[in-house]
C-alpha cells in the first residue's frame, strides 16, 4: 500500500503542521490566498470534515489515506479584519473534541466566494510577513499516481547516483 500523503506536492503540508506553524504567532492575523488574491477579511471557516479513504488507482494499485478539508467562505461581512490564527486554532480545536482529527491526514481547502463553484487547494508552508500569517492555497491538480510513484523513485536515484561518496567512474562522471 502506498498511501498518497506521501505523494504531496512541495506546497502540501498537513492540519498539524499548520498548527504547529501558527502555534507562536497566535495573535497574528491569518490570511489565506487563493488564485492571486488574499480571502476577504470576514472570511469564514464554515465546515471542517475529516475522510478516510480506499481507493484503486489507475495503476492497480490500492490505496489508503486520511484526508481533512477546511471550507472558507470567502465574504466580506460587517467590514471585519481576517480573523486571528488563535481563532483558527480554536476551530480546529473544536471540530477534533468531536472528530478526533489526524494532523498528519492530507489537508484540503474547499473555497469560494458564495458565487463561483467551491474549488479545492492545498495549503504551502505559512509564512509571517507584513503583520499576518499568511498562507498561499495552490489549486489541488488531479495527478496519476503511478506515475507520481516511477517520478519519486527516478528523482531518487538521480539523488542517489549523483552523492559525492559515489566513486569515479559512477553514473555522474
Amino acid at each position: 500500500m502506498n498511501a498518497p500523503d506521501k505523494l504531496f506536492l512541495e506546497t502540501d503540508i498537513s492540519l498539524g503542521h499548520l498548527l504547529d506553524t501558527i502555534d507562536g504567532v497566535r495573535d497574528l492575523p491569518l490570511i489565506f490566498s487563493y488564485d492571486g488574491r488574499p480571502v476577504k477579511g470576514g472570511y469564514h471557516v464554515t465546515e471542517v470534515k475529516a475522510g478516510q479513504f480506499a481507493a484503486l488507482d489507475c495503476g492497480a494499485e490500492h490505496e489508503e489515506w486520511s484526508e481533512i478539508f477546511v471550507q472558507l467562505w470567502d465574504i466580506d461581512e460587517d467590514e471585519r479584519t481576517h480573523m486571528p490564527a488563535r481563532k483558527f486554532a480554536a476551530i480546529i480545536r473544536k471540530v477534533s473534541e468531536h472528530l478526533r482529527l489526524d494532523g498528519s491526514a492530507k489537508l484540503t481547502f474547499e473555497v469560494s466566494d458564495g458565487v463561483r463553484p467551491m474549488q479545492l487547494y492545498c495549503a504551502a508552508t505559512p509564512a509571517v510577513h507584513s503583520g499576518a500569517v499568511h498562507v498561499d492555497l495552490v489549486p489541488r491538480p488531479a495527478s496519476c499516481k503511478p506515475r507520481d510513484r516511477w517520478l519519486a523513485e527516478e528523482n531518487q536515484k538521480a539523488s542517489a547516483c549523483c552523492d559525492p561518496k559515489q566513486q569515479a567512474g559512477s553514473c555522474c562522471s
